[in-house]
């Protein structure tokens, strides 16, 4: 086994809550338990590519208390310009991607621990494969699609960011006899959404697993008045599409297509088949800021204390997972080969059937 001394922390893709915690978890394990120097890499692999190497030594005075409640990155992150076909400032693109191979060894690191979701990490994976970098994946995604992981950093914060809306939007649905209507992130899956959802109260919860009718949610809004009841509650992934299985995109101010417009879409649908006045919230970026829970802490500080050992063990190409109330490794190649949408025949589905919950079917 080669002996370790030099190891890189990354964070890579968009930011959450929890992945300062995960960084204090990287660098305390490695210095206190190991020896070792830990250098944060600026910006994801964008650092790696800059020369010199955009990075800096991490030190135990760096981690106050402070840092393990922040949210976002104190490196920096980045989730645009593919490193296989990097924009180049003439327009054109350019395969950079041994540059960030380079900029590794450069460094002198006998290991690198990435922190990012399943996109971001299959690049960092290709790259080491070409470039013989030796990997470790630390999971990380609000919307909580990376598989053979019960949970990645950044998911709980947004979920509980996303219910505490639910729970401010339900006294002034009920003061002003309305629906509210609230849109969530969910690139992909209704993870966020369901559980939002069920934690909230919701009468209707779409997510993009489960094709709906406005039939359907019309039904149970009309039977939720029927009841008694002046308002409702419904909570949406922003990846759902039309009834019609149509994707609703926007521009963004670059002009790139993005998802996102299906609450109001929605909403003006709803209002159109009941009558109903309804307001829509969208959840937006809120969902991914802020101070990270206690549990995404915790789940952080696990994951980046068992990276580094698995660096110790000489297990490359393997990423760390929460199952079973355990801190497991799984190899990396599976993980990208698999994707992690909600589970139909699961207990969050079951339960919110169980509660009544209209899903659109």
């Amino acid at each position: 086994m080669a002996e370790i001394g030099r190891i890189g922390v990354l964070t890579s893709g968009g930011d959450c809550a929890g992945l300062n915690a995960a960084i204090r978890a990287v660098a305390q394990r490695a210095i206190l338990g190991y020896g070792w120097r830990v250098f944060g890499i600026h910006e994801g692999t964008r650092g790696l590519m800059d020369r010199p190497v955009g990075c800096r030594e991490l030190t135990l005075s760096m981690f106050d208390g402070n840092v393990l409640r922040m949210g976002g990155t104190i490196l920096g992150t980045t989730n645009h310009g593919d490193p296989f076909h990097f924009p180049m400032p003439d327009g054109s693109y350019r395969d950079r991607s041994a540059e960030i191979a380079e900029g590794y060894h450069e460094l002198g690191l006998d290991a690198l621990i990435a922190i990012g979701g399943d996109g971001s990490l299959s690049i960092v994976r290709r790259i080491a494969e070409q470039g013989g970098m030796k990997l470790i994946g630390i999971p990380k995604t609000i919307d909580n699609d990376v598989p053979f992981t019960e949970n990645a950093i950044g998911y709980v914060t947004a979920v509980d960011v996303a219910t505490e809306a639910l729970d401010r939007l339900q006294p002034t649905a009920a003061s002003h006899n309305r629906v509210m209507l609230l849109e969530v992130m969910g690139r992909d899956n209704g993870h966020i959404a369901i559980n939002t959802g069920i934690a909230g109260g919701a009468d209707v919860i779409l997510i993009p697993e489960i094709p709906y009718t406005m039939q359907s949610v019309r039904q149970k809004l009309e039977a939720v008045r029927a009841a008694g009841r002046n308002f409702g509650l419904v909570v949406v992934a922003e990846a759902v599409k039309t009834e019609n299985g149509e994707p609703v995109i926007t521009l963004g101010h670059d002009g790139k297509q993005r998802l996102g417009g299906v609450g109001h879409y929605l909403g003006r649908r709803i209002t159109e088949e009941t009558g109903a006045e309804t307001r829509v919230t969208v959840l937006g970026h809120t969902q991914r800021g802020g101070t990270p829970s206690p549990r995404d802490r915790i789940f952080a500080s696990a994951f980046g204390v068992h990276a580094v050992d698995l660096v110790a063990q000489g297990k490359f190409d393997r990423m760390v997972a929460w199952a079973n109330r355990a801190v497991i490794d799984v190899p990396l190649r599976d993980v990208i080969d698999h994707n992690h949408p909600v589970d139909l025949n699961g207990a969050i589905v079951h339960t919110a059937r169980g509660l009544g919950i209209c899903l659109g079917d």
